[in-house]
């Protein structure tokens, strides 16, 4: 039997500028680095990247790097990943995954078989504009058009409503719908009395999608949204937590949401975001999947499980563009974008 080895390394990233979203400020991004190898593999190794977003994730927990540690010497003494052991801890099964697969893939960051991975194809994402006040942030949506982005996500809920709206107005009078595509996401800000109003308001402007209009959990108030919005819905920290194949059919079931936007961190590593994919085909729920502020080792391999679950030709724009938010990112993986795409393999 094999012999592997896993040692593990803690890095703290800095945001170029705060990123605000309606439950806090990030100014730093903490990940842990599994880096595997084996005895029957000199001179390779897989690295992956564990990094559970505070507040948030189900597995951010006080004791993560102990939890970590069990679940390495577990990979290591099995010699295979145990996925329904690792259901709980999302971000851990994603870094594991990862390592593993390029481990398994003699070391290359090439982590999937697809037009992505040999460089022959890009895939589309969209700019995200953070949270901020009017002016910062308008100048940040300026920003993003000028870049080549013809899908746009606005962060809302942070700044006064009237104001966000004003925004959007503000934009969709320069750009029609035809030119830019408009997604936002209130991160769980409005009520649920307040909430349809909104969304009528929103719906005005040709809004593609709202990300988890009200706080996760409300699984009743959601499912009506969702039956009645005039814009489509998508469930983000909805899916958080919910990690069994059965609660995911009630979940889905129930709330009947147009969309889900999965990130492997968050809602169970590579393996459970297939398998929520695979729930929402079976009931006509679109997807696609993003990044949860993973440095580029995340990233790579996120972009990777896209390019395998939606290629080739992937057309709606992934979340994806985040690799540029951090000063001291990790430079070696060969990920860039360009212009609205982004590319794997140095161009």
């Amino acid at each position: 039997m094999s012999r592997y080895h896993i040692d593990i390394t803690t890095r703290v990233f800095h945001f170029k500028e705060p990123a605000g979203t309606s439950r806090g400020v990030y100014r730093t991004r903490t990940s842990r680095f599994v880096r595997l190898t084996c005895d029957d593999l000199p001179e390779i190794e897989g690295v992956g990247e564990c990094a559970p977003l505070p507040r948030l994730s189900c597995d951010d927990l006080p004791d993560y790097d102990a939890v970590l540690r069990r679940h390495c010497d577990d990979v290591c003494a099995r010699g295979g990943i145990d996925v329904d052991a690792l259901r709980d801890v999302p971000s851990m099964l994603f870094g594991l995954e990862t390592a593993w697969r390029q481990l398994h893939a003699g070391g290359s960051t090439a982590l999937s078989d697809t037009p992505f991975a040999r460089g022959e194809e890009g895939i589309p994402i969209n700019g995200l504009v953070w949270m901020g006040d009017f002016d910062t942030m308008a100048a940040r949506l300026e920003q993003k058009l000028s870049q080549g982005f013809s899908c746009v996500k606005i962060k809302i809920g942070a700044i006064d409503f009237a104001d966000e709206i004003t925004l959007i107005r503000r934009l969709r009078d320069r750009y029609g719908s035809d030119r830019i595509e408009l997604r936002v996401d209130a991160n769980g800000a409005f009520s649920p009395a307040e909430a349809m109003d909104r969304l009528q308001q929103l719906a005005v402007n040709d809004i593609h999608s709202i990300e988890q209009p009200i706080m996760a959990g409300q699984w009743q108030e959601m499912a009506r949204l969702c039956a009645s919005s005039p814009l489509p819905i998508a469930l983000d920290e909805e899916l958080i937590g919910v990690n069994m194949p059965e609660r995911k059919r009630q979940l889905l079931e129930t709330i009947r949401p147009q969309y889900i936007i999965l990130k492997p961190s968050l809602h169970g590593g590579m393996a459970g975001c297939r398998e929520w994919i695979a729930l929402a085909r079976e009931r006509g729920i679109g997807s696609w999947i993003t990044s949860a502020l993973e440095s580029n080792v995340g990233l790579n391999a996120i972009a990777h499980l896209a390019a395998e679950v939606y290629g080739p030709a992937i057309t709606i724009p992934q979340g994806l563009g985040t690799g540029q938010l951090f000063t001291d990112n990790i430079d070696t993986i060969p990920i860039t974008i360009r212009g609205d795409r982004l590319w794997h393999g140095r161009h």
